[in-house]
């Protein structure tokens, strides 16, 4: 049997990361393990792709919400990557930092080296940003960064009708001011995605000293007393074991993450031994203090057809595919979100609480992603830092059982009156004259809802999620919390958790930015363990 020095678990935002930079050292052997396939779909490469992948089990974990009186009894789709790259091989590919307030808050929490100016070096040093130049952005990191290649005159009225409502034109939110509207960034290069794999995995797979395995599901952390030794895994048919010297590094997810902790025997007490699994280490938090970004979608009927809905179709089609095959351009350069914007819903708050992405496009079912035959637009509203929490936990002890999710969405006083106001200025930027050309009427939620009773009851039957799953093995010292500051599981030796779960709060934005960075910043903890042993 081989020893390895570190074992990561999961290959996915973070995992590439850390199978990246820990083997930048040749003494240091390392093995990714991958629950699904390689990342060699035809679809993961084109950025348009990603609605082909929203409910593709081969590449997608596919899991769902329990229903839950807040939603009005739904089950809402949770979409979480199954390949190399994880969800970042998935998801929008738009790049957003979140807010410097997001990790003070952090710090504040006392999280030593969790605060903006302790992060952003990671952020710098992850990405080659191809847009302008300042000391908060990066230039020769291996994940490509670039502004939207693609402008539309729909979504340009937007961005000039939030203005003349009175929120700034932003050159870039990831810079530190996150306030105003314009086009997003995205991890695409020359026009094609540009996931964790293709930016950190694919330079190191030839070094000797990385061995990448998939369809590997691990099944559980191998403990002797109180620490982790190696992990089980099954892959073939075959149930298999690797001991680490070192370390394991859990990067499996914010759904998975906690879910293998328990399987493993670290979690609560009773809910484990409910499940006949024997407790190894009692850790309350596990799978606690989930959050995720609940959104309506807001839509209208355009009046001209020059949305994406008439572009998917027919000899549009056809030569929008030529378009991105000869040139890497055109709609099939699109992502879920086009516009965005971050604004304050109060004066008095310290930064945005209610981010919108915008999309000159609008959807049948907003779950399955189906675009609607006749001309539309689509604006996503969501709070940026939600406090209901929720819940992730095993249901049974059989690892390819998925987890019961329970979000608790809305649970929260503040939650319900932000997304409702959220909403409301949603509809006040549409409803502006420089809209009149584009906007035929409003379909969802329609002119009839007026009363912030009718604005709730619009969002609780018909609120998605933005795929942000977080903070499921929070990082922290107080009795709920699942590892430290150095992202070590409480407890437990040789075991840290490095990905999305580790988030104490919220992050104001989307959530793959964040977690490449905490990959980054956890290859280092691991790195000054090692040097200082």
């Amino acid at each position: 049997m081989t020893a390895w020095d570190y074992i990561v678990v999961g290959a996915g935002s973070a995992g590439c990361v850390l199978a990246n930079r820990l083997t930048e050292d040749p003494s240091v052997r390392v093995l990714l393990l991958e629950a699904g396939p390689r990342d060699n779909n035809f679809w993961i490469q084109i950025p348009a792709g990603f609605n082909k992948l929203m409910n593709d089990t081969r590449y997608n974990w596919c899991f769902e919400t329990e229903p839950e009186d807040n939603v009005r009894g739904r089950r809402i789709p949770i979409p979480r990557g199954r390949t190399l790259g994880g969800s970042s091989s998935i998801n929008g590919m738009l790049y957003v930092r979140g807010n410097p307030l997001d990790y003070d808050t952090w710090s504040q929490f006392g999280n030593r080296g969790w605060s903006y100016e302790s992060v952003l070096p990671y952020f710098r040093k992850s990405e080659h940003y191809e847009g302008g130049s300042d000391d908060t952005r990066g230039h020769g990191g291996p994940l490509n960064v670039m502004p939207m290649r693609e402008r539309h005159e729909i979504c340009d009225a937007v961005i000039a009708a939030a203005a003349a409502e009175g929120w700034p034109t932003n050159p870039d939110y990831n810079n530190g001011s996150q306030e105003g509207f314009n086009y997003y960034q995205v991890t695409q290069k020359n026009g094609r995605r540009w996931s964790t794999a293709r930016a950190f995995l694919d330079p190191a797979r030839s070094r000797p000293n990385l061995r990448i395995e998939t369809e590997a599901l691990t099944t559980a952390v191998l403990l002797d007393g109180a620490r982790a030794v190696g992990v089980r895994y099954t892959q073939g048919g075959q149930v298999h074991e690797a001991r680490a010297s070192g370390e394991v590094l859990l990067a499996a997810g914010a759904v998975k993450s906690p879910h293998l902790l328990e399987l493993s025997g670290i979690g609560q007490p009773e809910r484990l031994a409910a499940l006949g699994i024997p407790v190894a280490h009692a850790l309350p938090g596990v799978g606690e203090n989930y959050r995720d970004h609940f959104a309506p979608r807001m839509n209208w009927r355009v009046k001209l057809p020059i949305t994406l809905n008439e572009q998917v179709r027919g000899f549009n089609l056809a030569r929008e595919v030529v378009k991105y095959f000869a040139f890497g351009r055109g709609i099939l350069t699109f992502t879920a979100g086009i516009v965005y914007g971050f604004v304050r819903t109060r004066p008095e708050l310290a930064a945005p609480d209610v981010q919108y992405h915008f999309a000159h496009a609008s959807y049948a079912t907003a779950a399955k992603r189906v675009l609607d035959t006749t001309p539309g637009m689509t604006l996503t509203v969501y709070q940026c830092r939600p406090e209901s929490r929720g819940s992730i936990h095993a249901i049974s002890p059989d690892p390819t059982s998925a987890p019961a999710i329970r979000p608790n969405f809305l649970a929260e006083e503040i939650d319900r009156q932000t997304v409702v106001a959220g909403m409301k200025l949603g509809r006040r930027i549409i409803d502006h004259a420089l809209m009149d050309r584009y906007r035929a009427f409003e379909m969802n939620p329609g002119e009839l809802v007026q009363t912030d009773a009718e604005w709730l009851e619009f969002a609780r039957n018909n609120g998605q999620t933005t795929y942000h799953v977080v903070g499921t093995c929070k990082m922290g010292q107080d009795p709920m919390a699942v590892v430290d500051d150095q992202l070590r599981v409480h407890g437990i030796a040789r075991l840290r958790v490095i990905d999305a779960s580790i988030m104490p709060t919220m992050v104001s934005g989307n959530t793959n930015a964040a977690v490449i960075m905490i990959g980054e910043k956890g290859a280092d903890l691991v790195r000054a363990a090692r040097a200082a042993a």
